[in-house]
């Protein structure tokens, strides 16, 4: 190792290039970084995500205390409602990520998450089901632009081997946004005719406040790059720098918007797949973050109390399984192993919940549809950018896996039609065959990706930099022999 020159006495970090020019990098600076990041990004994110996800689903909780009767809600009106929000969720979701660097991600996060705050509390006067449509609709062209921003920001601190378990907090997020949801709804649901308004109203006031009061935070909170982080010194900003490069395509001009990668993203088939996939996973997520308070009522006689409270394990399983898994992906950069068979343990709780065994059984089959559903939803958005190190394109799959995957919010709510309670048989059926086609595709992806990385092993990729110099080579990204698909 190289001594720490004079002029930096207090420099925390070293890099020394080898015979190879590989970067080295001091492997206690680079935990004490981590931690820093940490510490600074991960609670405002997660914060985001989780009021984002509270707001969007408190609609599920509302129902149980009275909304559909208050506002003369008829037929398929309460799906109607559910489902129309994510016609301008999806729209607004790739348009957004392809303007988020433009507008700077402090302040664009900030606009819409201020502005959703007030739309969410507001949701909460409406008298119709027309005023209900219209703050959902734009509830959800401003939600629509959160997560596919976070993801691609997270992609701007932390390297592929860290990705996973930082978009696995975000679920973690949504797990306890759906257990803080059934609690906040028994508690304020008590305060039914406070002020004149009944408990669903209060439910949904209450939970939108704290998104307004965030949004303005986040302004002066997050840094929109690392070289405006506040929080870092130079010699950390350096470091972060010097850990994108030790990847493989990541270049200073990767890092840019360039419209051929752009072009790049929307003609490889694989990101298509993948989104498929992912429409897959998001339609479980929807029909259970939405309705699970739904389903678990029509397993027993049980009052509302006691519903909101067999919610809450469920998510926590779900929570805890996914932030296992997630640092196990992390620690052995293997994505598909634990998408697949996590995939296929929620086929199996689906199972249990369309056959006729006992409300005990089934109850136990919401468990293992928790453990599986935010696996196999939120792996693959750590599995996608990791393999597309130019930002153009990483921007491009990123937008568009989610555009795809949260259209699955149209159709959801749709699975579980009030006249086909208790039991649901349909709704959960589709639910199984929808996340068994996705693990199909991702145990595909696990095939595909193992070749093509022993094709670049044996040497059948190099064709592609003959004549190319060292730095031409780098910017093939994902098509360079040296850089190695995750899968």
């Amino acid at each position: 190792m190289t001594s720490k020159p004079d002029i930096l006495p207090d420099k925390e970090i070293e890099e020394q290039r080898t015979v190879q020019d590989e970067i080295y990098i001091d492997p206690v600076a680079e935990k004490a970084l981590l931690r820093k990041l940490d510490m600074w990004i991960v609670p405002p994110v997660m914060l985001l995500y989780l009021l984002s996800f509270l707001d969007r689903v408190n609609i599920g909780n509302a129902r149980l205390y009275g909304m559909e009767e208050d506002l003369g809600l008829v037929g398929d009106q309460y799906q109607l409602a559910v489902s129309v929000l994510f016609v301008t969720y999806i729209a607004s979701e790739l348009p957004s990520n392809l303007v988020i660097k433009k507008f700077r991600p402090s302040r664009w996060i900030a606009f819409i998450t201020t502005a959703w705050g007030i739309v969410a509390t507001l949701t909460g006067i409406v008298q119709d089901f027309k005023g209900l449509v219209a703050c959902r609709v734009i509830l959800g062209a401003l939600e629509g632009g959160l997560f596919p921003g976070l993801t691609i920001y997270l992609t701007m601190f932390y390297t592929k081997r860290e990705y996973a378990l930082r978009i696995g907090y975000l679920f973690v997020s949504a797990a306890i946004a759906g257990s803080l949801g059934g609690l906040l709804a028994y508690g304020i649901g008590h305060m039914d005719g406070v002020a004149g308004l009944r408990g669903w109203r209060w439910i949904i006031i209450i939970e939108g406040i704290p998104t307004f009061i965030l949004g303005i935070a986040v302004w002066f909170w997050l840094a929109d790059d690392p070289d405006s982080a506040h929080y870092l010194t130079i010699n950390e900003r350096e470091l972060i720098d010097a850990r994108m490069r030790r990847q493989i395509g990541h270049t200073k001009s990767s890092d840019q918007m360039h419209k051929a990668d752009v072009y790049a993203g929307l003609k490889d088939w694989k990101i298509w797949l993948f989104c498929i996939g992912q429409f897959g996973g998001d339609t479980i997520l929807y029909g259970y973050s939405t309705f699970l308070p739904t389903i678990i009522r029509g397993l027993g006689d049980w009052n509302t109390a006691q519903v909101q409270a067999l919610t809450i394990p469920c998510y926590a399983m779900g929570a805890i399984t996914y932030l296992v898994v997630a640092w196990f992906s992390d620690r052995t950069q293997r994505r598909a192993v634990f998408t697949v068979i996590l995939g296929l343990v929620c086929a199996v709780g689906y199972a249990l919940l369309v056959s006729p065994a006992p409300s005990g059984v089934r109850y136990f089959g919401c468990f293992l549809a928790a453990m599986g559903l935010y696996v196999i939803v939120g792996l693959p958005l750590a599995w996608l950018p990791s393999n597309n190190p130019r930002y153009g394109k990483r921007t491009v799959a990123t937008g568009l896996q989610l555009t795809i995957g949260n259209s699955a919010g149209i159709p959801a709510p749709f699975l579980y039609k009030t006249h086909e309670g208790p039991r649901f048989v349909k709704g959960h059926a589709i639910s199984m065959a929808l996340v068994a086609m996705s693990s199909l595709i991702y145990m595909a992806f696990w095939a595909w990706f193992r070749r093509q990385n022993q094709r670049k092993i044996e040497g059948k990729e190099d064709h592609r930099i003959q004549g190319l110099t060292e730095e031409e080579a780098e910017e093939l990204g994902e098509h360079n022999p040296r850089f190695h698909y995750t899968y």
